[in-house]
């Protein structure tokens, strides 16, 4: 049987709708993410001198991109809060390089990104349905990305893609 072109513009009309009513059904403000104490963080007190980082340059991205991909796990009425305590990018600053490897960041396997996090997931019915911390870690971050990406946070952004790729069940 052969389908006619309008016949499958329709079926793609139809997907597209259905996923963007399941991406609606849970919204950005189910999930809340905070930083506690960010002035502490690891990935602060390395910055200094020269190597003096915003946080808000790495911190704002990184809240946005958790936001963005929790809001996806969670079903219609689950409420999910996030509290991270600590940040390590990957890579570090090596001064014995030279002035001319101020700004530059370099990343090997010794410089591992980590983010460690508190959180609670709540059920429809407000109840605690799971919680506890986390410390998330992947020894094998630079196997696991593309070289064409250059997302200054791809390796941060990857181990929150990790751990969420669970599910709401396995977090």
């Amino acid at each position: 049987m052969k389908s006619s072109p309008l016949l499958r513009l329709l079926c793609l009309a139809c997907l597209a709708l259905a996923a963007a009513v399941a991406q609606a059904a849970t919204t950005p403000e189910a999930v809340s993410v905070r930083y506690k104490d960010p002035q502490h963080f690891t990935e602060a007190t390395r910055s200094r001198g020269v190597h003096l980082v915003n946080p808000d340059a790495y911190l704002a991205p990184l809240k946005a991109h958790i936001v963005q991909r929790a809001s996806r796990i969670l079903a219609p009425g689950q409420r999910l809060e996030i509290e991270v305590t600590d940040v390590v990018r990957a890579g570090a600053y090596e001064p014995w390089r030279g002035p001319d490897f101020n700004d530059v960041r370099i990343v090997k396997d010794i410089y591992p990104p980590r983010i460690d996090l508190d959180f609670t997931l709540y059920g429809a019915d407000g109840k605690v349905l799971r919680q506890g911390q986390r410390k998330l870690r992947n020894a094998a971050f630079l196997s696991s990305s593309s070289p064409a990406d250059q997302d200054s946070l791809r390796y941060e952004k990857s181990l929150i893609d990790l751990w969420l790729r669970r599910g709401t069940g396995s977090l």
